[in-house]
């Protein structure tokens, strides 16, 4: 069963070397190793071959970055030469030939060279050929990187130059990157690179190139280390300037406050270092300088029209200025919660003072006739009348003015009697001008109707 196994492995290997397709007999699983000076290293090979039934032969050799080539050991199965001058130096790991180089230093960066020649005890004259080629190189741990600023004070935009290089004290085939207030920076029209990038070359300075610069620096074998912040800090401005204040209703460049307010204004504007500022009152005919600061103090009764005014900001080292107007007007408005619940509300103001006015009225109305006639009152004095005087035919009163003859008497009675109850009563009965005319008639018909007779007489 053994033997069979071993045969099937010699037809695949003689298969594999005549369709030119790679054995893979030997595997290893890196060709590209980054040294750390002064360290050990392992070119790790893997065999895949039984090695009882073989016979092998082969060597490591080490070609250097200049072009020369050093065989350091030759091996077989039974022996190992290793070359004299490496004799300390190099560690071969049989059976599987692995090489281990001890203490790295840069003699040893270049490319290694594994050359293996496998032959099958029972298949004589079948040699397969095992090539292999392992890069290495040898780097220095980075130190922590330092920048360098040119100039070390304070530049002015427009006008001058940066310079920021970075640098480590230890460290092979270093990278370098820059950040601007940790925000990575890329070559620009104003923005150069040295070669390796240690270098940083600003033209021609600009207000945004204020901030915190660090450098990064990192190799095969170190991480990427930060440098210590340095300040770049640029004189500039002043830009958008505007003026503002916390009273009076502004509109545009119109500020509206009321008669007799104090009013402060604010002029600001980006700029570094801080500006200088003048108030100045304009004229139909001048100019004049009222004030010099950033907040002026207006007093508006003394104000007797609409004036304007204008703030001027100077940058004294940039020697570059800029400046603004407004207008001031002294009027009464509405401010506050006032003006908010008159723009909140679509009711014009003289319809609300109206509808309140006819409310209190219509209150007030109401209010006396209870006082002075119960409603329930007239209505049982309607309700209690007699049924003949509520059927009584209408008559105006003046049909027959015989009728009207008689002998009057006009009857008090006692008791206390107002006059505001009296005329409830009497609204009583009259409940329209048909009531009254038929109280009229009531009263001269009552009259007996013989006096008639004693007068002619």
């Amino acid at each position: 069963m053994e033997a069979t196994g071993r045969s099937a492995l010699y037809v695949c290997c003689v298969l594999l070397i005549l369709t030119e397709v790679s054995s893979e007999l030997i595997h290893i699983p890196s060709l590209v190793h980054h040294g750390i000076e002064g360290k050990s290293m392992l070119l790790s090979v893997e065999t895949r071959y039984p090695l009882e039934d073989v016979e092998i032969q082969g060597t490591w050799s080490h070609t250097r970055p200049s072009g020369t080539r050093t065989t350091l050991v030759a091996f077989t199965k039974e022996a190992t030469i290793i070359n004299m001058m490496y004799r300390n130096h190099l560690l071969f790991k049989e059976p599987n030939v692995s090489l281990i180089i001890r203490e790295l230093n840069h003699e040893d960066e270049g490319d290694y060279h594994l050359n293996l020649n496998i032959e099958f005890n029972n298949q004589t004259g079948l040699v397969i050929k095992e090539e292999r080629t392992v890069h290495v190189t040898v780097d220095v741990p980075v130190s922590n990187p330092v920048i360098q600023k040119s100039p070390s004070y304070a530049v002015v935009e427009d006008k001058a130059n940066a310079t920021l290089t970075c640098s480590v004290e230890r460290g092979t085939r270093v990278v370098f990157q820059w950040l601007r207030d940790n925000q990575t920076l890329g070559a620009s029209n104003r923005y150069h690179f040295t070669q390796d990038n240690s270098t940083l070359f600003i033209s021609t300075v600009r207000k945004e190139d204020k901030g915190t610069y660090h450098c990064v620096a990192s190799n095969a074998v170190s991480q990427g280390l930060h440098s210590r912040a340095v300040d770049l800090n640029v004189y500039y401005g002043p830009y958008n300037l505007e003026v503002n204040s916390d009273q009076g209703l502004r509109t545009g460049e119109v500020f509206t406050i009321n008669p007799g307010e104090l009013v402060f204004f604010e002029c600001q504007a980006d700029s570094n270092p801080p500006n200088s500022y003048v108030w100045i009152s304009k004229s139909r005919n001048a100019t004049q300088v009222i004030y010099e600061g950033p907040r002026l103090e207006v007093r508006s009764y003394k104000l007797a029209q609409a004036e304007e005014y204008l703030c001027r900001a100077f940058n004294n080292v940039t020697q570059k200025q800029d400046e603004t107007q407004f207008t001031l007007v002294v009027a009464k408005y509405l401010a506050g919660k006032e003006k908010h619940i008159q723009e909140g509300s679509n009711f014009p103001p003289f319809a609300a003072v109206v509808v309140s006015s006819l409310f209190i009225i219509s209150c007030m109305l109401l209010f006396f006739l209870k006082r002075t006639c119960s409603p329930k009152r007239v209505l049982m004095s309607i309700y209690n009348r007699p049924l003949s005087e509520q059927k009584r035919p209408h008559r105006s009163g003046h049909e027959d003015a015989t009728e009207d003859f008689g002998i009057y008497e006009f009857v008090s009675v006692p008791g206390k009697m107002e006059s505001a109850q009296a005329s409830c009563r009497s609204l009583a009965r009259l409940e329209s001008v048909q009531d009254m005319h038929t109280t009229i008639y009531d009263v001269i018909r009552h009259v007996p109707e013989t006096p008639s007779h004693s007068l002619l007489e």
